[in-house]
């Protein structure tokens, strides 16, 4: 067993103290973002695909994609519907995901950023390893690519969509961790009352980070800080991807 392996392993899921105040928490990250500073055109207009979380849709990531086309990107939506998780074969399943990459790189002529929020960041990951020619970057939030056997609350949703789901082997969670071939940036935080903060941390390499910021696990797609961190990986220049700075952190970079 190597170092992830063991860790993986002796991860636990959040205290259910946070777990509790998880639609709280939410709620007010919302207003913040509401009443939070807009958007800066600091996009290229290339294309951005969203996925959601375990559950969620197009309306759970509407806040975000709309701050990410104010910032000046072409955002588009993952056009799965209702996120139950995989159907059937996990790779035959993203083979269509995949797809869709493949279709707005051919229309837009540009490689194609992904953002995945919790699940959606696992698929954003997998499709990244599969078509890494096409795929610009990825930025993940709260995304457990580390800890998927159990350090978390939301297996119990997991199961109520897919009973028959087969199980997680070693072989395949030793797959989703490991880091996708194009620069990747994991947004995690330490307050998360879903998933284990220590899941989503990616190691620091050349084209690899990991960011801290204090938000609900429900509220990552509309918290302030977690937009701007977003919208700012994006805005690099195309092959020039470094980590992101403290001052871009606090918005003067």
């Amino acid at each position: 067993m190597d170092s992830t392996q063991a860790l993986g392993s002796t991860l636990r899921a959040p205290p259910l103290s946070l777990l509790a105040t998880e639609p709280l928490r939410a709620f007010l990250d919302y207003v913040a973002a509401r009443v939070g500073r807009p958007a800066e055109p600091i996009g290229d207009g290339h294309p951005v695909v969203v996925y959601p979380g375990l559950a969620g849709g197009a309306m759970t990531t509407l806040h975000l994609r709309r701050f990410l086309k104010d910032s000046g990107f072409t955002v588009h939506d993952w056009a799965g519907g209702i996120n139950t998780g995989p159907e059937g074969v996990l790779d035959e399943w993203l083979a269509g995901l995949e797809q869709r990459v493949q279709d707005l790189h051919r229309s837009h002529g540009r490689r194609v950023s992904l953002v995945g929020w919790s699940l959606g960041g696992v698929y954003a990951r997998e499709i990244a390893k599969r078509c890494p020619d096409r795929v610009r970057q990825v930025v993940t939030l709260g995304t457990p690519f580390g800890a998927l056997g159990g350090a978390n609350h939301a297996g119990a949703v997991y199961k109520l969509f897919k009973r028959d789901a087969e199980p997680l082997t070693p072989e395949l969670e030793a797959r989703l961790r490991q880091c996708p071939p194009v620069p990747t940036t994991s947004i995690y935080s330490k307050t998360d009352g879903i998933v284990s903060w220590r899941g989503c941390i990616e190691k620091r390499t050349g084209r690899s980070e990991s960011v801290e910021v204090a938000a609900s696990h429900l509220g990552m797609g509309t918290h302030p800080e977690v937009l701007r961190i977003v919208a700012n990986r994006l805005a690099q220049p195309e092959g020039q991807w470094r980590p992101l700075k403290r001052s871009e952190r606090l918005g003067r970079g």
